[in-house]
């Protein structure tokens, strides 16, 4: 329980900042310096060995580089779970696991009824479907203790659900133009990593290695990168001889630096908006609504109807001290989408010429402002109730 709680003060610590770090984004876009803005996000970075060479402007070092070792603790948080965490209890996950399901069809599907007949609007589909965990949390810490560790456990399952779906999207709908040769030369350095697990090998410093070219690989071969963090975390060692994890170190280790230095990065390189010109036309454009209402109305909606179903049909239960209008708190909260909504948008219209990119970003930012609002007030009020709700359902 002390793990979890400094997880938690974690998170919430990493969301504040990354709240200031996507207001300093929006506010550089909007003023004088924006050119020194746009001129420091556009400012070519290579690395070059040899005859192999990777040169990208700052925004994607951040975009492809930083975020893979994002996606790299994902992984290993994701590993740890399925394990020896939450996600290895059958009866811990269904209703959460209910929730993901709800929480990212329904958006979708909202999303998807706006801008159906547009090829590249369609593209964003699942943008709404998202979560942004550090922020759902940093707004879940303003309730303090009232709000109840079962809930708290709740949202990070549902959360850990929700970043995997995130991957496996990423991967099937998001690839760019495919290069066999590279995606071959990928999976054998994947197997040296699945290799190098089963023959013992713990040593941090291999993974680390045979990460860095795994990485390279997998940005060459039109999958995205952020994938190799992905892979090369279930390749980490869980345990070692002398009963310490390796997994659980690296894990530790990184949470700091992504928390309080990689997000609020991405968050300020994303986040900057220019709002001069938007008008009306832009408030109520079809990516601009479907995007607004996937994370406003969508979220809730599908996290509700589907966790509701399950408690009704007897699958599953509320967990001790739960009401339902605090789950329906938590489910406006999961529609901050913010970090994961914005670099699943720059996946989704990279490649159209930045079709839509400003909309999408427009309606990312309304829309998770809007979620966090609602989702506070629902919680103000369901927080201060001592019995649940009279609509609450319980199982048979």
């Amino acid at each position: 329980m002390d793990g979890l709680r400094a997880f938690l003060r974690l998170e919430a610590a990493g969301g504040v900042l990354l709240f200031f770090a996507a207001v300093a984004g929006l506010a550089a876009a909007n003023s004088p310096l924006s050119n020194w803005y746009d001129a420091l996000l556009g400012t070519t970075v290579a690395v070059q060995i040899g005859a192999l060479s990777v040169s990208k402007p700052l925004l994607l070092w951040i975009n492809d580089g930083l975020m893979a070792v994002f996606f790299f603790l994902i992984g290993l948080e994701v590993k740890r779970e399925v394990l020896e965490g939450d996600l290895s209890s059958p009866e811990q996950i269904v209703l959460p696991g209910l929730g993901a399901v709800g929480g990212i069809t329904v958006p979708a599907a909202i999303y998807s009824v706006l801008n159906w007949g547009d090829a590249v609007a369609m593209s964003g589909w699942a943008v709404p479907s998202a979560t942004d965990i550090a922020f759902a949390l940093a707004v879940l810490g303003i309730f303090g203790s009232r709000v109840p560790a079962a809930l708290k456990v709740f949202l990070l399952t549902l959360a850990i659900f929700d970043d995997l779906a995130a991957i496996i999207i990423i991967a099937v709908f998001y690839a760019g133009d495919l290069s066999v040769l590279t995606l071959a030369i990928a999976a054998a350095i994947l197997g040296c990593a699945i290799a190098a697990n089963a023959l013992g090998v713990r040593r941090m410093s291999v993974y680390v290695l045979i990460g860095i070219v795994l990485w390279v690989a997998v940005l060459k071969s039109g999958v995205h990168a952020t994938l190799a963090g992905v892979l090369i975390a279930w390749c980490i060692p869980l345990d070692a001889p002398d009963g310490s994890s390796p997994l659980k170190s690296v894990e530790q280790d990184l949470h700091t630096p992504v928390a309080l230095v990689i997000l609020p990065l991405f968050a300020f390189a994303n986040a900057g908006l220019t709002l001069t010109g938007i008008g009306l036309e832009e408030l109520t454009h079809p990516v601009t609504l479907g995007v607004i209402g996937g994370l406003v109305i969508g979220n809730p909606a599908g996290i509700l109807l589907f966790t509701g179903l399950g408690v009704a049909l007897g699958i599953t239960r509320l967990p001790a001290g739960v009401n339902w209008l605090q789950m329906a708190g938590v489910a406006f909260i999961c529609g901050i989408g913010f970090t994961m909504s914005l670099f699943i948008a720059g996946l989704a219209f990279e490649h159209a010429g930045g079709a839509y990119y400003e909309v999408v970003r427009l309606g990312v930012l309304f829309g998770s402002v809007a979620a966090a609002v609602i989702g506070c007030s629902v919680l103000r009020i369901g927080l201060g109730r001592t019995r649940s709700p009279s609509f609450e359902v319980e199982a048979p």
